[in-house]
């Protein structure tokens, strides 16, 4: 990748690890189900009519809108809502990668070699790490929603691979349109009608600004950019890119929330960066760098006969 497109993938991370951050803010202006529906909303009713239609099924539209925006993304905002900081879930999102195996495994008969298994289970003990750290002072209920969350993005990414969209950032343009009206209908049936115009008509500049950034920002951009990338390159070249998501995610919220980072939850991060990095880097990539690494054995040969002043071959780049 060019270092202008390094920088570009750099920066979708962090906007994306900063936007834990901003869900947190955002629920505190209001209601869990209520800030997730004006996320979607801001993000498809002004674009559906600029981007044209969406190019695949409409089945698969309306799976992964519900799946991904009503299921992963309501059990996020309610998990944190409940108490999950937004550091931590930044991290135990990951395990979405986990679950998109299992899916793919059930769903698509693919079939994951042992250098993934490894970095999965890798991963996996990064998340039974997080849930021994947040068990130590976080309420269960909240952190079972988040892993609900990463349960849902991995059947969604499952689905999105079936449907095979051409143009990710349309696709995300009309998945983010079909949201918006469940999650209103289950903010007034479970959070009420009082608390929902109480949140809009004292609505705040930071209140706004939360919901632009997640929706406009985090999802727009976050996703149009992302797709550039994908269709300029191999999705092994980018997809490592995002193990930065949880860096960005638990550093911003350590140095704008205040939230600790403890000794159980930075072994959690390395454990799960670690483990999705293994899982995400192919083979025959890691038996390139073996073999540029390994000696010849005409240098090894010369070096046992004695000095001499030819030199070995270094590894090409």
């Amino acid at each position: 990748m060019s270092p202008r497109h390094i920088a570009l993938a750099v920066l979708v991370t962090a906007v994306w690890g900063v936007n834990f951050v901003l869900i947190d803010v955002g629920l505190k202006n209001f209601p869990p189900l209520l800030f997730c529906a004006l996320r979607f909303a801001v993000v498809a009713v002004p674009a559906v009519f600029f981007v044209g239609p969406p190019k695949v099924a409409w089945r698969w539209v309306l799976a992964v809108g519900f799946v991904l925006g009503v299921l992963k993304f309501g059990s996020l905002f309610l998990g944190m809502h409940a108490g999950m900081p937004a550091g931590l879930s930044s991290l135990v999102l990951q395990g979405q990668a986990v679950c998109t195996a299992l899916f793919a495994a059930g769903m698509l008969r693919e079939r994951p070699g042992p250098q993934r298994i490894a970095g999965l289970a890798l991963a996996t003990a990064g998340i039974a790490l997080a849930a021994l750290d947040n068990g130590s002072g976080g309420p269960a209920k909240a952190f079972a929603l988040v892993i609900a969350a990463a349960v849902f993005w991995g059947l969604s990414n499952v689905l999105t691979r079936k449907a095979a969209p051409p143009d990710l950032l349309r696709w995300m343009v009309w998945v983010s349109a079909v949201p918006p009206l469940p999650l209103l209908v289950l903010s007034l049936l479970v959070e009420g009608p009082r608390a929902d115009l109480h949140a809009l008509v004292s609505i705040t500049p930071v209140g706004l600004g939360a919901v632009g950034y997640v929706g406009l920002l985090s999802t727009l951009f976050g996703f149009g950019a992302w797709g550039f990338l994908l269709r300029e390159y191999d999705a092994s070249a980018v997809a490592p890119y995002s193990l930065l998501v949880p860096v960005f995610g638990m550093t911003s919220a350590w140095l704008l929330l205040g939230e600790a980072i403890t000794p159980l939850a930075g072994g959690a991060a390395l454990l799960v960066i670690a483990g999705i990095g293994l899982s995400a880097v192919r083979p025959e990539y890691l038996d390139r760098v073996r073999r540029r690494l390994r000696p010849t054995r005409g240098a090894g040969a010369g070096a046992a006969s004695g000095p001499s002043t030819a030199r070995a071959p270094l590894p090409r780049p």
